[in-house]
């Protein structure tokens, strides 16, 4: 079944391992208010606060300018279970420029299986599909594992700050 927002229809994209499952309004305002209802698996440590803010900020785009299509919030899923483990998505539609910023984030206990990449890499063909001209994210200084996710699925550092490293792929 294809999730629906207000008509617009965002099939779900499976990767070998996963299956990136795009959120509707009333499964966003579930996250946000961290309250499952029967029949969501949700994994241990799910929702955490980054899909929380994700969720309302796909939440906000949504109420605010419609429905952003593929470019929305996504739960990441193990494929087979269904087991939700983290979230992954898009900021918002393409700025003036074409380009996408995202943000990603796995429970503890799945990290360090390459999930992150693999739902990263799926993330940026959907983006390369949609006709964006790039794709930008952003991490802590010190969060190397996520410099690592990105750089795994293609993005390059392009600068750095005193806060963050900022990564880039263009299309």
């Amino acid at each position: 079944m294809i999730p629906r927002t207000f008509g617009v229809e965002v099939p779900p994209v499976a990767t070998a391992r996963l299956l990136l499952h795009p959120l509707t309004v009333r499964e966003a305002e579930r996250i946000v208010a961290r309250a499952p209802r029967d029949g969501d698996l949700w994994g241990e440590g799910y929702p955490q606060d980054g899909d929380v803010q994700g969720c309302g900020g796909f939440l906000r785009e949504v109420f605010g300018r419609g429905d952003p299509g593929v470019f929305r919030a996504y739960e990441v899923r193990l494929l087979g279970s269904g087991l939700a483990v983290g979230g992954i998505g898009f900021h918002g539609p393409p700025d003036d420029v074409g380009v996408v910023t995202v943000g990603y984030g796995l429970v503890p206990g799945v990290r360090g299986k390459g999930y992150a990449s693999e739902a990263l890499r799926a993330l940026l063909e959907t983006a390369r599909t949609a006709g964006v001209a790039g794709v930008k994210g952003d991490a802590d200084l010190d969060n190397l594992a996520s410099h690592r996710v990105m750089e795994a699925a293609g993005m390059r550092c392009v600068a750095e700050d005193g806060l963050l490293r900022h990564f880039y792929l263009g299309f």
